[in-house]
């Protein structure tokens, strides 16, 4: 079991969060690479593969979610996601190409859990979203 199978329930194919690199009260940051053999690309253009939007959605959401099981910030819970808002779509992500996410946390309790966050590729800013999360 991998260290970010601690922190969320998420198994293969649907695990999209490779490592948390910090977390605290503010700020988590995580990174996943989709390798070429990833499962749910789509074809942008003629030959090029592109990840989904909706799934570097999830990836940010399940970012979040590994950082505040990994601070304790909520008892180990199961969350579901209950709104998506603010997404912004600003560039896409091509094979072997490591993400990195950027959540702040806006609220946090133990009833609902509120973050806004940026996936990054190479640099440059590629998706944008806030959403909120309910403890089920």
């Amino acid at each position: 079991m991998t260290d970010i199978e601690t922190l969320l329930p998420q198994r293969y194919p649907f695990l999209f969060v490779d490592k948390i690199i910090s977390a605290d009260l503010d700020e988590i940051i995580g990174t996943k690479t989709y390798e070429t053999s990833f499962l749910y690309f789509q074809e942008h253009a003629e030959h090029q593969k592109i990840v989904p939007s909706t799934i570097l959605i999830e990836s940010i959401v399940q970012c979040g979610g590994a950082g505040i099981n990994k601070i304790g910030l909520c008892r180990k819970s199961l969350w579901g996601l209950a709104s998506i808002e603010n997404v912004r779509i600003l560039g896409f992500v091509q094979p072997n190409t490591m993400v990195k996410m950027i959540v702040k946390n806006c609220k946090v309790s133990d009833k609902i859990l509120k973050q806004t966050g940026t996936a990054y590729c190479k640099g440059k800013a590629v998706l944008e979203a806030t959403w909120m999360c309910l403890r089920l």
